[in-house]
């Protein structure tokens, strides 16, 4: 579904990722975990097509060129959504406007109507408070809505940046059932990218290990999560 290839993005002379291979097939979830300024932020940024990546990258989905799209066209003709860290919501405008304006590019209104409701569904807490400035919610609600903008959007892979942040236990649990229900239910694929690597490893299938820019480890996340290596430097020992 999606291949990277020697993904490598600089920040002016400070190479960020030093030509990482990954991949991510149809309906999984898949996640990136690594400490504090191993790239993973990055990677996400790549895909999205907001970060310039070197020349010798190459990046499909679906057997087309992903780096022949620009950001806008990512999502709209692609179907990628990127939910980034710090969800960077629209405070001064309702829950309702901020689902509304992510689907710009979407003419059909009966679909619009429907993703409507599914992510009223999903997120009853988000139907509630509809009519609530999105500034004003909660930090758990302002992820959920997050989410639900990048479903109205277009929902092929789902690209998230640290979703657990910030949120308290139970609903840091509410948003990760959450997730697994959209890709349970609508076959979405997930990369996500998490600094809580036990939550990150026991919610996906697979997973990648980052370390200052480099690909140090990959596999099925229940061999992640008894690796030594991983163990030691990502889950306590």
């Amino acid at each position: 579904m999606l291949n990277v290839k020697n993904l490598t993005v600089s920040y002016d002379r400070i190479k960020a990722l030093h030509g990482i291979d990954f991949q991510i097939n149809e309906g999984e979830i898949v996640c990136i975990i690594g400490a504090n300024g191993a790239g993973k932020s990055t990677t996400l940024r790549a895909i999205s097509r907001l970060v310039p990546v070197g020349k010798d990258t190459t990046m499909t989905y679906d057997g087309k060129n992903l780096l022949a799209y620009p950001p806008d066209k990512v999502v709209s003709e692609l179907g990628i959504t990127h939910v980034p860290e710090g969800r960077r919501l629209f405070g001064n405008l309702t829950v309702l406007e901020n689902l509304q304006l992510a689907t710009f590019s979407v003419k059909d209104k009966q679909k619009i109507e429907q993703d409507l409701q599914k992510v009223f569904s999903i997120f009853s807490r988000l139907e509630e408070r509809k009519h609530q400035k999105a500034g004003t919610l909660s930090g758990g609600e302002q992820q959920m809505l997050a989410i639900g903008r990048a479903f109205m959007s277009g929902r092929k892979i789902m690209l998230l940046d640290e979703p657990s942040m910030g949120l308290a236990p139970l609903l840091m649990i509410d948003v990760f059932e959450a997730l697994r229900e959209i890709n349970q239910q609508e076959g979405t694929a997930i990369l996500l990218v998490e600094q809580n690597a036990r939550l990150a490893l026991q919610f996906s299938q697979r997973g990648y290990v980052l370390e200052s820019g480099n690909l140090v480890l990959e596999g099925n996340s229940d061999e992640l999560l008894k690796n030594p290596e991983v163990r030691k430097a990502y889950l306590g020992g």
